[in-house]
C-alpha cells in the first residue's frame, strides 16, 4: 500500500489530506523536539478514521464512480494476493494469445481450490499500457471461459472479481469478434455446472463486466459501480459533452443500493472507512469473509439445481410497463 507521502487524494478526499498532514507535521515537530504527543496523535488518528467513515456514508453517485477508479485502488490480483495462499497464474487462449488485461488461475482459498479470474487494469502507466487499462479482448474473454470449463472439468468453485471500464472497443477486437466472445461467455457461463460468484470490486461497465458477470451469486464492493455505460459516454450521447456525467452518474442509477432495489445483485460488501484504498489487508479480509460462506452454501445444492436457479435468477431481472391495447392501436 503506497506510503503517505506517495498517496494521492481525490477532491472531496481533502479534508482527510489536511488532517494527515497536519499529522505528519506534529510527528516530525515532536521527534525533533523530543516531546511526547502521544495522546494527541491519538485523538488526531481517530479523527482521521471518523472523517473517513463520513466522507463514504455521503457519497454521490458521481463521487462513487471517481473512488472506484481511485488509483490507489486494489485490483484483482492484489485482492488474490490478500485473500488467497498458492495462486498459479494461467495463461493464453489457445487461439491468439494472452490477453493481459484478464488473468486468472487456481488458487487455494482457506483450504478450498478456487479459480479465481478478474480485470487487472495496472499499477503505474508502463503496466496500464500492458494490462490495456483493464479493457480485455476477445482473447480475453475466450481465456476466462477456457479457464471456467477448467474449473467445472476438476470440479472447482469459480471466483470472478470484475473491474473494467469496458471491453476494448478497437477495430482489431471486433475482427476477432468482441461481442461473439462476450455472447458467448455469458451463454455458457449459465451452464456452468460448478458454483459461481462474481464480485464487482471497481467499474462493472456494459458488455465487459457481463462477459465474466454470470454468477449463482453477484456482490458489489461498497464504493463500485454497475451499469450499462460509464457516466462520461451517457453524457456524451445524451448532452454531446462530458459535463454532465455528475448527471448522468445520478441517472443511472449506478450504485450498489441502487442494484439492490432492482435485484440485479444479491448483495452489497462493506470497504474498509474511506475506501479499500486505505487498508488493502481488510479489504482482502472483509471480500475472503463474504466468499467462504458463500461458496460452502452452493456447493451443498445439486449442480443442476444451480444452473436452473441461475437461468431463472438472470431471466427475471428487468420490469417493463405494457400499454393497454386501444392505447398503441393505429
Amino acid at each position: 500500500m503506497p506510503e503517505f507521502k506517495k498517496r494521492q487524494f481525490l477532491d472531496f478526499e481533502k479534508p482527510i489530506k489536511d488532517l494527515y498532514d497536519q499529522l505528519e507535521q506534529i510527528k516530525a515537530s515532536a521527534e525533533k523536539n523530543k516531546t511526547d504527543v502521544s495522546g494527541y496523535i491519538q485523538t488526531l488518528e481517530q479523527k482521521i478514521i471518523d472523517a473517513k467513515r463520513h466522507l463514504t456514508a455521503n457519497l454521490t453517485p458521481w463521487q462513487k464512480v471517481q473512488l472506484s477508479r481511485h488509483p490507489d485502488r486494489p485490483y484483482t490480483l492484489k485482492y488474490i494476493d490478500k485473500m488467497t495462499t498458492n495462486f498459479i497464474e494461467l495463461h493464453g487462449d489457445r487461439n491468439v494469445k494472452d490477453d493481459k488485461a484478464m488473468v486468472g488461475g487456481f488458487s487455494q482459498l482457506d483450504g478450498e481450490t478456487v479459480m479465481f479470474i478478474g480485470q487487472q487494469k495496472g499499477i503505474n502507466t508502463k503496466m496500464r499500457q500492458l494490462r490495456n487499462f483493464g479493457m480485455a479482448n476477445p482473447e480475453g474473454y475466450r481465456k476466462a471461459l477456457r479457464l471456467m470449463r477448467l474449473a467445472e472439468k476438476f470440479n472447482k468453485p469459480i471466483v470472478t472479481l470484475i473491474d473494467t471500464p469496458g471491453a476494448y472497443p478497437g477495430m482489431e477486437a471486433e475482427e476477432r469478434g468482441q461481442g461473439e466472445a462476450i455472447a458467448r461467455n455469458i451463454f455458457e457461463m449459465m451452464r456452468l455446472k460448478v458454483p459461481v460468484i462474481c464480485v464487482i470490486i471497481g467499474e462493472g461497465a456494459s458488455g465487459g463486466a457481463l462477459g465474466i458477470g454470470v454468477g449463482d451469486r453477484v456482490f458489489m464492493l461498497e464504493n463500485s459501480w454497475y451499469t450499462v455505460i460509464s457516466p462520461e459516454n451517457c453524457s456524451s450521447i445524451l448532452w454531446r459533452s462530458w459535463d454532465k456525467k455528475e448527471t448522468a452518474a445520478e441517472q443511472l442509477r449506478l450504485t450498489g443500493a441502487d442494484m439492490m432495489r432492482f435485484g440485479l445483485v444479491d448483495g452489497v460488501i462493506p470497504e474498509p472507512a474511506g475506501g479499500s484504498h486505505w487498508d488493502y489487508d481488510d479489504a482482502g479480509r472483509i471480500l475472503k469473509e463474504y466468499l467462504i460462506p458463500v461458496i460452502k452454501e452452493l456447493k451443498q445444492i445439486p449442480a443442476e439445481k444451480r444452473c436452473t436457479d441461475r437461468i431463472e435468477k438472470f431471466g427475471k431481472m428487468g420490469f417493463w410497463n405494457e400499454l393497454p391495447q386501444e392505447e398503441h392501436a393505429v
